[in-house]
């Protein structure tokens, strides 16, 4: 995920070295520190044994521990940071052998993955006794994270950070046609809350008839998205490219007036933390109009620095959106402080200094800068 490439890539003051099953994307993600520990053949069955049979988180091999212990020995590694919480139960045979200190960090949708099974609880609450450290992308998941049965001392706020070089700020101008171009850049999936904007965009469309959307990623609900544009008449009126490349985005963003992400709780609980595009789209000028869910109003002062309406409410958005596009210096003063908010609180560099910090004080000795 491109967040987490920022993050290891950005490192500084330390070595990292990744070790995952397998490579992909290489061209998207250069990176040469790399280890790869396949899954044996007999995967499919474990996984089969474990979750169907004994309703239970599947644990990683013995052979898979050895390579992987292998690995960080090799290397000398000083500290372990699995980067998401629902696999670091998988890997606790791996956590209870590695004598030194153990990170987890919890993005959002990983908090709560298989939490209504017991034995998933269960292996979840040993897993956050066992490391030493939790690191978590927002206040909202710091709460769930200690619902979960963690320590509260344990638990870390540490942001990923967006390289503000990347998204120089630029006021918009406005549209004199009522031509209003909205984004939402996210993967096509419910907590999202699509089908909030494409609502709430129908019944701006009725006194915007210029207007358009732009709905960038991809995800499972892509099909299910295309059917709703139709049956509300707007098919014409959005776009829906799937992924964009980070240069084509950046483009978008610059093409855009107004940013939509009415993000949800999920059926399955799940939830957001803070939505790196969002980020991103602040930090370039785009005033967001989004939900009073989860990480976001870390983020957002409503009415300050964005909009926030309640979950699901699509009347609330489109009122929001109608209001706004009549008053240009609302929507310039939304632009500047949504921009300031990302520059103080999620400038990437700040973000990548106080995690080698945490880590360097957990090694016991923060003169090992090649570690």
């Amino acid at each position: 995920m491109l967040h987490i490439y920022r993050q290891i890539t950005g490192l500084h003051r330390v070595r990292p070295v990744v070790i995952a099953q397998k490579r992909e994307n290489p061209e998207t993600f250069p990176f040469d520190n790399i280890d790869t520990v396949a899954k044996p053949a007999t995967h499919f069955l474990r996984r089969f044994w474990f979750r169907q049979v004994c309703n239970k988180p599947w644990q990683l091999s013995e052979s898979e521990v050895r390579a992987t212990s292998a690995v960080l020995t090799r290397e000398n590694a000083q500290l372990l940071h699995i980067f998401f919480g629902h696999i670091a139960v998988h890997l606790l045979p791996l956590i209870r052998s590695w004598p030194k200190p153990r990170v987890v960090s919890f993005h959002g949708a990983d908090v709560l993955v298989d939490m209504d099974k017991p034995a998933y609880r269960k292996a979840t609450k040993e897993m956050l006794g066992l490391v030493t450290r939790v690191f978590v992308r927002s206040a909202s998941l710091q709460c769930a994270v200690a619902e979960l049965g963690c320590d509260e001392s344990k638990i870390d706020i540490v942001r990923t950070g967006i390289p503000l070089q990347e998204f120089p700020f630029r006021e918009r101008e406005l549209p004199a046609d009522g031509g209003w171009h909205f984004l939402q850049a996210s993967r096509l999936v419910q907590k999202k809350g699509i089908a909030t904007t494409l609502h709430a965009f129908t019944a701006f469309l009725s006194h915007y008839p210029n207007a358009t959307l732009t709905i960038a990623g991809e995800g499972p609900m892509l099909e299910e998205l295309k059917e709703l544009t139709r049956r509300l008449k707007i098919a014409d009126r959005v776009m829906l490219p799937g992924f964009l490349a980070p240069e084509k985005l950046l483009e978008v963003y610059y093409g855009s007036h107004i940013f939509l992400h009415p993000s949800e709780t999920g059926s399955d609980g799940n939830q957001e933390g803070i939505p790196n595009s969002m980020l991103e789209a602040m930090a370039t000028g785009l005033p967001v109009f989004a939900t009073d869910h989860g990480g976001i109003p870390e983020a957002i002062e409503n009415g300050v620095s964005g909009v926030l309406v309640a979950e699901r409410n699509y009347e609330a958005l489109s009122r929001a959106l109608l209001g706004a596009v009549q008053d240009p210096d609302l929507l310039k003063r939304l632009a500047r402080n949504g921009a300031n908010v990302v520059a103080e609180k999620f400038d990437q560099r700040k973000q990548i200094d106080r995690l080698e910090e945490i880590y360097l004080g957990m090694i016991g000795d923060p003169r090992k800068e090649d570690r």
